[in-house]
C-alpha cells in the first residue's frame, strides 16, 4: 500500500508501519511525506491508497474529486511555538495575542512588553525575532493559522485558516524537518513546530494560553482535554477543528491528523489489508501515541471511526 501527506503524522505513521508490519509480514507499506496538501491532490486523484492531512478537506475539493474519501481521525497531535533563545533557560509563556503579532509583524523583538508581560521572571533579550514560517503546502500551517485566526481577528480578517499562507513576515522551511534546522541553527529564532520534532530534535518550546486563560503544556493529557471538550460536538464525518477549546486543561493549538481513504476500492486483497490496517491503528496503534508525543483519540471517538472503516465497500 502506497501513502502520501502530513509530515506531522509521520513519525507515529512510520512506527505504526514497522509494528504492522511484524505481525503481518504479507503487508508492505509505503509512505511519502510529501506535505498535506500534496497528500490531498494525491489521495483525491487516486494516486495513492491513502492519504493523511491535518486539515480536512474541503467541500470544493471533495465535490471535484476523482476519488471519493473518507477522513479517518487517526492521532491527536500539537503544533507548539518553537524558539532558540541563547542563555534563556527558563520555559517561554506564549498568549495568543503575542504568537499573533509576531507573525503579523507588529511585535518584532523578543523584549516586546507583549511578551514580558507574559514572562515577568524570565530576561528576555533586547534582539530581534528571526520568524521562521513554512512554505510548502502544509497541514501544520492549517492548524496554526486556524488557532490564529480563533484569537486574533486582525489575523482573521487579513489571511484566515489555510495550509498555504504567504505570511507578512519569516523565513520560509520545507516541512516540519526544514523547520526544525532553521530554528536550530538561528539564534532568537521562532517558529511552529509539530510537537513531536521539538521534542526528538531538542528545540525548546513553550507553553500556550487557552482559552480559559491558563497557560498549557502540549502533551498527552492537555491534548486528549482539547479532544474530549470537543468530541460531542463532532460531525458524522469528523471534520472538525479542536483549536482554543474551553476547557481549562486543554493545549489550545491541537488537532485530529486525519487519514484519507477511499470510500470504494475495488482490489479485494486491497482493501483487506487497508481495512486491516486501520483497525489494528484504531485499536493496537493507539497504545503506542504517548511514546513519540502523541495523543490517543477519546475511546467514544475511536468506537465511532471504527464503525466509519466498516462501512468502506
Amino acid at each position: 500500500m502506497t501513502g502520501a501527506g502530513s509530515t506531522f503524522i509521520y513519525p507515529i505513521l512510520a512506527k505504526w508501519s514497522k509494528e504492522y508490519q511484524k505481525v503481518h509480514p504479507n503487508v508492505e507499506i509505503f509512505y511519502e511525506p510529501t506535505g498535506s496538501g500534496r497528500g490531498i491532490t494525491r489521495s483525491l486523484a487516486g494516486l495513492v491508497d491513502f492519504g493523511a492531512s491535518d486539515g480536512p478537506v474541503s467541500e470544493g475539493q471533495l465535490l471535484h474529486a476523482k476519488v471519493k474519501v473518507l477522513h479517518i481521525p487517526a492521532t491527536l497531535g500539537a503544533v507548539v511555538p518553537a524558539y532558540n533563545l541563547p542563555g534563556v533557560t527558563e520555559e517561554i509563556r506564549f498568549t495568543g495575542a503575542a504568537i499573533a503579532g509576531i507573525f503579523l509583524g507588529t511585535i518584532r523583538r523578543w523584549n516586546d512588553p507583549v511578551l514580558a508581560r507574559a514572562n515577568p521572571r524570565v530576561h528576555l533579550p533586547d534582539k530581534e525575532i528571526f520568524v521562521v514560517c513554512r512554505s510548502d503546502s502544509s497541514g501544520t500551517t492549517s492548524v496554526w493559522t486556524d488557532y490564529l485566526s480563533k484569537v486574533s481577528p486582525e489575523w482573521n480578517k487579513q489571511f484566515g485558516r489555510g495550509m498555504l499562507i504567504v505570511f507578512p513576515t519569516g523565513n520560509g522551511a520545507q516541512f516540519n524537518e526544514g523547520a526544525v534546522e532553521l530554528i536550530k541553527h538561528t539564534p532568537y529564532s521562532l517558529g511552529y513546530l509539530q510537537s513531536t520534532y521539538a521534542v526528538e530534535n531538542h528545540v525548546a518550546y513553550g507553553r500556550v494560553e487557552n482559552a480559559n486563560g491558563v497557560f498549557v503544556k502540549a502533551e498527552d493529557a492537555s491534548i486528549t482535554a482539547a479532544a474530549a471538550a470537543s468530541a460531542t460536538e463532532m460531525p458524522a464525518d469528523f471534520r472538525t477543528s479542536i483549536t482554543n477549546a474551553a476547557d481549562a486543561d486543554a493545549y489550545p493549538i491541537s488537532s485530529f491528523t486525519w487519514l484519507l481513504v477511499p470510500n470504494r476500492i475495488e482490489d479485494v486483497e486491497k482493501k483487506r489489508a487497508l481495512v486491516g490496517f486501520l483497525r489494528w491503528i484504531l485499536t493496537r496503534g493507539q497504545t503506542m501515541a504517548t511514546s513519540l508525543n502523541y495523543a490517543s483519540l477519546p475511546g467514544d471517538v475511536a468506537l465511532n471511526v471504527l464503525r466509519a472503516v466498516d462501512q468502506i465497500q
